[in-house]
């Protein structure tokens, strides 16, 4: 592990100078330079005053990488197919119904549409990528074709229904789907 490019890293992070994390630590620019090119090694004690100084610790600093799966492909999602409203919801993030946003893929058929949603807290956010759709919103009817967005905060029932099918990404904050 490089100890200086990652002290360098997290003081990059936290916005600070060489000088600036140099006096939190009370000590000099240089020796902070010299730390984050690999030049020296500070001791023990000068490393935990240096990450106390960014934010994190010695258990912090030395774990492993996330190994967090950060890009996912189409063998990654779960499909499920609803015959009854006519459509198809893909999770394009497997398991993030656990997670404060849910995105989805929705493919509505012709004349088809999505369960309604009673009112909840949180955010919705589409976009269409093909096709036409009209939000329901409590008694007031969107409409939003391709390259459209839609956003609206779910203090109504609401759904999504379209007379031509459509495909849209639906993120859901938090997850209600």
């Amino acid at each position: 592990m490089e100890i200086g490019k990652k002290i360098k890293e997290l003081r990059v992070i936290k916005g600070l100078t060489q000088e600036e994390l140099a006096d939190r630590a009370e000590l000099s620019k240089g020796f902070i330079s010299q730390v984050e090119r690999d030049l020296t090694s500070p001791s023990i004690s000068t490393l935990m005053d240096i990450l106390q100084c960014l934010g994190t610790n010695l258990k912090e600093f030395f774990s492993d990488e996330d190994d967090s799966q950060v890009v996912f492909k189409k063998t990654d999602y779960f499909e499920k197919t609803d015959a009854e409203l006519k459509n198809t919801i893909e999770w394009i993030i497997p398991n993030a119904q656990k997670n404060i946003m849910e995105p989805i893929l929705l493919t509505i058929e012709e004349n088809g549409s999505t369960y309604p949603d009673n009112p909840h807290e949180g955010e919705e956010f589409g976009y269409v990528l093909s096709g036409s759709i009209e939000i329901h919103l409590g008694g007031r009817v969107f409409k939003a074709k391709k390259n459209e967005s839609f956003y609206f905060v779910p203090k109504y029932k609401h759904y999504i229904t379209s007379k031509s099918g459509a495909k849209i990404i639906w993120v859901s904050s938090p997850p209600s789907f």
